[in-house]
């Protein structure tokens, strides 16, 4: 098993016991549930740096990246900086986020929230707007062409924008539909955890022009950005990267100007 499959075998055990403690007619009273969202896809679409920045403790293939900082002061600083929106792991055992962090960051800024998770029931949907998300991320390697459907479409009845994450041709085909508005493609081969540009640039022709390209993982630089632009991304998902220092808004800030000068 690669550790996606991991990551997914444990998800459908972990969101089987959330939907046994809240029901859906307790998610629905929440008071963000009915909060107007924020469009993401608007805001890379008229942004020049096009940075979605990310709060993410720990990964399968880093470990630990940074346990110190709280979400609150995370999320001010990525909005002081002006970035697009800011993406909030709510994985528990392989990330050590929390539906928390996601609350507490939308207490925190008015950004849009993407709530990065790997969802696999329409249930998850409904907690990512009771819990203040303005975005979901659905993973094509996780789901078939009509779970894809489905769930955009849920997505788009909730007014959530939806990025979906591909990581080859195959997975990219199965996914064009009008439901989605982001097409993220991954460059970190979730086999071998091996970080390539060459797979944004070599999928990107194969985006049709009606969806916002985002670029998502090994990040680390300007000349990345840079790199990818001509191939027509205009969204660049930046975790690591800000993560590790001791502090991410700063970095962001520096990285953006860097980036607009």
């Amino acid at each position: 098993m690669n550790i996606l499959d991991k990551i997914t075998l444990n998800k459908r055990n972990e969101v089987a016991l959330r939907k046994s403690l809240i029901p859906v007619n307790q998610l629905e009273l929440s008071v963000l549930f009915e909060k107007q969202t924020i469009s993401l896809t608007n805001n890379l679409r008229n942004s020049k740096s096009g940075i979605i920045a990310e709060h993410k403790r720990r990964s399968p293939s880093k470990s630990i990246i940074n346990n110190s900082l709280n979400v609150q002061d995370v999320a001010k600083g990525y909005e002081d900086a002006g970035v697009c929106g800011m993406s909030v792991l709510t994985d528990g055992k392989y990330f050590g986020g929390s539906l928390d962090d996601l609350l507490t960051a939308r207490a925190s800024c008015n950004l849009p929230l993407l709530r990065k998770e790997f969802i696999i029931d329409e249930y998850q949907l409904l907690e990512a707007k009771a819990y203040g998300a303005d975005v979901i991320l659905l993973i094509a390697a996780i789901l078939t062409r009509n779970e894809i459907k489905q769930f955009s479409e849920l997505a788009k009845s909730l007014h959530l924008d939806v990025l979906l994450e591909v990581h080859n041709k195959e997975e990219l085909q199965k996914s064009i539909m009008p439901s989605i508005n982001m097409l993220g493609v991954n460059n970190r081969n979730l086999k071998t955890f091996e970080v390539s540009l060459d797979t944004s640039k070599s999928l990107s022709s194969l985006i049709p022009d009606d969806f916002i390209k985002v670029s998502e993982s090994g990040i680390s630089n300007i000349e990345a950005i840079k790199e990818l632009q001509p191939y027509g991304y205009q969204g660049f998902l930046i975790g690591e990267n800000f993560m590790k220092t001791d502090n991410p808004g700063a970095s962001a800030t520096e990285f953006i100007k860097t980036l607009e000068q």
